[in-house]
């Protein structure tokens, strides 16, 4: 069983900030891939971010150069910076565990939303 605890969202306006955090509930959590998904009003849900056991790092081309992921493993937490925001990042952000081509836990936390407006 594996809790996710997500946190940071908030009200932003265009070209903000915000700096997410998922805390993961689940042992040997430097062993896994992480990544973070949103999922906006309507629309499907979407893989932003990942990144590997070793750190290294991939990002969907819609927030190339605007987020940077990051982990720590003392703290089994995963970061999600987010810079020079849009309202087309508005949406509910999760974390999961990335198997290589989705997510790897069935189970999904309450999520963090995030809203971008003026």
């Amino acid at each position: 069983q594996v809790q996710l605890v997500e946190s940071g969202g908030g009200l932003v306006q265009p070209g903000g900030s915000l700096r997410l955090s998922c805390v993961v509930y689940r042992k040997i959590f430097s062993f896994y891939a992480m990544a973070w998904y949103r999922q906006a009003p309507g629309k499907q849900r979407e893989l932003v971010a990942t990144i590997t056991s070793g750190s290294s790092t991939n990002y969907a081309d819609s927030v190339k150069g605007r987020f940077t992921i990051s982990r720590d493993n003392g703290k089994n937490t995963v970061y999600l910076q987010m810079n020079s925001l849009e309202p087309e990042d508005t949406a509910v952000y999760y974390c999961n565990a990335y198997s290589g081509s989705g997510p790897l836990w069935g189970s999904w936390g309450q999520g963090t939303q995030v809203t971008v407006s003026s």
